[in-house]
């Protein structure tokens, strides 16, 4: 076998090789690494590129090698779910660097991590003061959680104790000028729908790029001409506009009605009118 030959053998053989282990290993082998899993990577990688260009090597010693620390990484992610004190002394524990807006130096160096690599981490967060931080762990995977004190919280719904509209998938419907019927029927339309949405648009499907339907109902798209202006659909706001509009028109004949019991009559609606669009404007609100 002449040397082009064995690099090209040895190449697609360790190619298959490494990726049946990446499979094996799951996602979280191509998102977080622990230190075991990171060791254990290079070294795999040092052996298939020693295997491969070592013209001498043997191939199989080289899978075996490669088979033995793969087995060690699966065996290291299996033990670990099921053991927490494997986990700690493997991957090791969170660390609190942070506590009630002061740096746990101790802590910091016990990490080896410097005050200005802290200031960079924090300021990933969108978090530019030591003070405004109520607590900040770093995690075994060298992020850092934050909490910030309550008064620099931003303030939700929930805080003023207001009801929002629940928030659903949005579905993917066009794509490359492609109609997915599939994820049309997810989000409840269906092709008639989709095409008089983009005739009210004024676009045509084959320059559709992107289309998308949020949790609302509404369409949206993204043109290939970027040039193209088209027009946000807007039902929501359309639907609370008559809906006041109803309201008003109410409160309108109630006052040129000269019937007493006419005018009982509109006023009790238009307050049952109030009533409806206070419940449902969470859920018109754009």
């Amino acid at each position: 076998m002449n040397e082009w030959t064995h690099i090209f053998i040895s190449s697609v053989l360790f190619v298959v090789t490494l990726f049946a282990i990446t499979k094996i290993g799951g996602k979280k082998q191509l998102s977080e690494l622990s230190f075991f899993e990171y060791v254990s990577g290079i070294t795999i990688g040092s052996i298939a590129g020693e295997v491969i260009m070592g013209l001498d090597g043997n191939l199989f010693h080289g899978v075996l090698a490669i088979g033995i620390f793969g087995s060690f990484t699966y065996l290291h992610d299996l033990i670990g779910i099921k053991s927490k004190k494997f986990r700690d002394l493997f991957e090791g524990k969170a660390t609190v660097i942070i506590k009630d807006g002061k740096v746990m130096e101790e802590n910091l160096k016990k990490e080896k991590y410097t005050i200005d690599e802290l200031n960079s981490l924090l300021r990933q967060k969108n978090v530019f003061r030591t003070a405004d931080v109520e607590f900040a762990v770093l995690e075994p995977k060298g992020d850092l959680s934050v909490l910030l004190k309550k008064q620099f919280l931003p303030l939700t719904p929930s805080d003023l104790d207001m009801p929002v509209a629940p928030e659903k998938e949005t579905y993917t419907v066009i794509m490359d000028g492609n109609v997915f019927n599939d994820q049309l029927a997810y989000a409840g339309k269906n092709k008639a729908w989709l095409d008089i949405e983009l005739a009210s648009l004024g676009v045509t499907l084959d320059n559709v790029f992107l289309g998308q339907v949020d949790s609302y109902g509404s369409l949206y798209i993204d043109t290939y001409d970027d040039q193209v202006q088209v027009p946000s659909p807007q039902p929501r706001k359309l639907l609370m506009a008559m809906l006041k509009k109803c309201q008003a028109d109410l409160e309108l004949f109630a006052l040129e009605t000269e019937s007493s019991k006419a005018q009982d009559m509109y006023r009790k609606n238009a307050k049952k009118m109030e009533e409806a669009i206070q419940k449902v404007k969470p859920y018109l609100k754009e």
